[in-house]
């Protein structure tokens, strides 16, 4: 049994704590929906240790706004935007094609989560698509980029919500059973998970290392606006359930497999408060389900993503 991977930071820290004293000159970072929330404050940290960061979003007028303030506040100037509609993967491959150099961290944290049922022009399920697809799509794309960087990480922001459900290989479009917001919300953060423990093995001989994580409960950002606030009886402490943090915090998981040299060598791996998780425990809203660290079920989302994305490396 390998000896779980721990840092001196945890749940609390944030994200200029854990970045402190490391140096990002010269390396180049994309953070897909860095315009608002968590994303906004990681492509904040990369830059203010020095990162080119492009912004990559949908809404590519408030990722260029989100560009200028960033890079006024940090006295940075190499912070771009460039949109990306992950869900459209015509967008994505002009993406792909636009970028040109190696390519150092791609933090793919832009996602959806919960919202009533709508399906993409190809039928897919819109979380689905947006969460795992555009980026499956978006990372290999840019495969060749990360290898040419040398040491390249990509990050996957996954959530506690994986352990609401697996993939659900024979109805992932919700064709056959009516539609639930949650188990299709669990299904494409599993999907995250069994990414990183895919893209770890094939890519590993490139020098690209892949990690995912559960940034914890964040209230603040935009992501939940389709839930209403905590119950009466939520646990923020983290004892029971997922830590309840601010967006400082909330990144800071983020930055450090982007960029902390305490985990540059960890792949394939899924991460919370800055720690590796725990196994998944019955009833307790921590840790990692088994099945989104499954070797086979890996196998059989990269086939299935290859199949709908018609992408490949």
């Amino acid at each position: 049994m390998t000896e779980r991977i721990t840092t001196p930071f945890g749940a609390q820290s944030t994200a200029d704590e854990v970045i402190a004293g490391v140096d990002l000159t010269g390396r180049r970072a994309i953070v897909t929906g860095g315009a608002g929330g968590l994303g906004r404050e990681t492509t904040r940290a990369l830059a203010s240790a020095g990162a080119d960061v492009t912004i990559a979003a949908r809404d590519l007028d408030a990722a260029a706004q989100a560009a200028h303030e960033i890079s006024a506040t940090t006295s940075k100037p190499n912070v771009h935007a460039a949109r990306l509609d992950l869900a459209d993967l015509s967008s994505v491959a002009e993406f792909v094609k636009g970028w040109t150099g190696p390519l150092d961290i791609l933090v793919n944290n832009a996602g959806i989560m919960a919202n009533p049922e709508q399906h993409t022009p190809e039928g897919r399920e819109l979380q689905f698509a947006t969460n795992h697809l555009g980026h499956f799509a978006l990372t290999v794309g840019l495969h060749d980029a990360l290898e040419a960087a040398g040491h390249a990480r990509v990050v996957v922001l996954s959530s506690v919500g994986h352990v609401n459900g697996p993939v659900r290989f024979d109805d992932f479009d919700f064709v056959k059973e009516p539609y639930n917001p949650w188990l299709a919300y669990a299904q494409s953060k599993t999907a995250h998970i069994l990414f990183a423990v895919e893209a770890s093995k094939r890519w590993a001989a490139d020098g690209i290392v892949v990690n995912a994580l559960n940034p914890g409960r964040i209230w603040e950002t935009n992501l939940g606006r389709h839930i209403d606030a905590p119950p009466p009886t939520f646990d923020p402490s983290g004892k029971t359930g997922v830590v309840e943090k601010n967006i400082a915090q909330g990144a800071a998981t983020s930055v450090l497999l982007a960029a902390s040299p305490l985990v540059e060598d960890v792949t394939g791996t899924y991460f919370e408060d800055c720690q590796e998780a725990e196994p998944f425990i019955p009833g307790v809203r921590r840790g990692v389900a088994d099945y989104a660290l499954d070797p086979g079920n890996a196998r059989r989302l990269w086939d299935l993503s290859i199949e709908l994305t018609g992408v490949s490396k």
